[in-house]
């Protein structure tokens, strides 16, 4: 286990005035250059100037992932496309994924967003930082590649490798610090229990863990067989990325870096903000982003904010994020999934949405896996087997190039199905 790094002083301007100034410049701007968020305001009888302090952010209506999809491609971007140097998709609620755009100056400052989260997790210019995330985070290895520069370090950058050739890079490559996911570490740490390997045959001593929340048995896990510290970093493809919240140097808590992202804690249900320790549902604006200012965004992710300040020198809002999610999203391998995203493509494979399907998170040989359930039941018999195999194949190739994630696809019957989807 190294030594906890000393933490990077942070600039007690969470509630201040900046913060208001940033909020009402995004406001305006999002006003003045997105119909759909002017329209909104319109039918609200709602000035941007009316937001005069921070309280009155919660008069304003959320933006849920559903109207990514109905803006599809470049209806929330509020800057003109000459503007935009990077375009990233993530997986949306339908069949047309998520959009986000970048200016220069926003990639500028994604690039210190994520720069300041490593820098608190202790990797410095003197490291070898490995990028290990599956195919449906490509956005944020680029974006952890960046900031990981940004400090000096060197970068190997994302490329999905099998468990043997991951082993075969850190014997060899020496990284010092290794960005993936819980699921991803977790296959890794077995693999290496079960061969009997040596941590000291490494030079890793970092694990920044990220899209998905690693719980206290499995960090522990991961630190007592791989020999290092863990770090949890929290961010979204939609806000658009990595890093928004990431631990400090005592690993209690997240602190959101709310120079750029405004932290709401509502309830589920009503939508009326939560006092402070109470648990709900995160709610980000973000507060520096020109292409793509995303006003009162509802995660789907469940946290409390906390008062209490911490005991490291950083006065950033604090959050406990809990694993439960309160939408119907799975999250497969730190990849976030909807339902409906994965209709869509089942129906394209197929030519139409079978009647009797199920989907679900599972897990086999160690591994997280998107498993899709098709009926099988009298006409299908009926054909050869190889056009079931061909069905089934076509589902998994659509699935995976469209979301990402890894896929298995089974033939079942159909009451085995309907078993599974009745309600509990």
């Amino acid at each position: 286990m190294t030594e906890k790094p000393k933490p990077t002083v942070c600039v007690p301007e969470t509630r201040g005035q900046v913060v208001l100034e940033r909020l009402q410049s995004t406001l305006n701007r999002a006003c003045r250059n997105v119909p759909f968020h002017r329209q909104r305001f319109k039918e609200l009888g709602l000035d941007p100037g009316a937001i005069e302090t921070l309280g009155d952010l919660a008069r304003l209506p959320f933006l849920e992932r559903r109207h990514f999809g109905a803006n599809y491609p470049y209806g929330l971007f509020a800057v003109p496309l000459r503007d935009i140097v990077r375009i990233h998709t993530a997986p949306g609620t339908s069949r047309h994924p998520t959009v986000s755009g970048y200016t220069r100056q926003d990639l500028g400052t994604w690039e210190r967003v994520v720069a300041e989260a490593l820098e608190n997790s202790g990797v410095s210019a003197d490291d070898i930082l490995q990028i290990s995330l599956d195919a449906g985070l490509d956005n944020w290895g680029r974006d952890y590649k960046a900031g990981a520069e940004a400090l000096g370090a060197s970068v190997i950058p994302n490329t999905l490798l099998s468990i043997d050739k991951q082993i075969l890079v850190l014997q060899d490559y020496k990284p010092s610090v290794l960005v993936t996911t819980p699921s991803q570490a977790a296959d890794l740490a077995r693999h290496v229990r079960q061969g009997q390997l040596d941590p000291a045959l490494f030079s890793l001593r970092t694990m920044i863990l990220v899209g998905e929340l690693a719980d206290d048995g499995l960090r522990r896990e991961l630190e007592a067989c791989m020999g290092v510290n863990t770090w949890q970093h929290y961010g979204l493809s939609e806000v658009p990325g990595p890093a928004v919240g990431f631990e400090c140097p005592d690993r209690l808590s997240l602190h959101i870096n709310d120079e750029h992202f405004l932290a709401e804690i509502v309830d589920p249900a009503t939508g009326v903000v939560l006092p402070d320790g109470q648990a709900g549902e995160l709610v980000l604006t973000t507060l520096t982003t020109r292409a793509f200012p995303l006003l009162r965004f509802r995660t789907g992710d469940r946290a409390a904010l906390l008062a209490e300040p911490c005991s490291c020198d950083c006065r950033r809002t604090r959050i406990r994020w809990f694993p439960e999610r309160l939408d119907d999203t799975l999250v497969i391998r730190g990849v976030k999934v909807h339902p409906t995203q994965v209709d869509a493509c089942v129906a394209e494979a197929l030519g139409d949405l079978p009647a009797d399907y199920h989907h679900m998170a599972s897990r086999h040989a160690g591994r997280t896996f998107l498993e899709i359930l098709l009926a099988v039941d009298e006409a299908f018999f009926s054909d050869e087997i190889k056009v079931l195999e061909n069905r089934a194949r076509r589902v998994r190739q659509r699935v995976h190039m469209d979301i990402g994630v890894p896929v298995i696809v089974r033939l079942c019957e159909v009451e085995s199905i309907r078993r599974l989807k009745a309600p509990a």
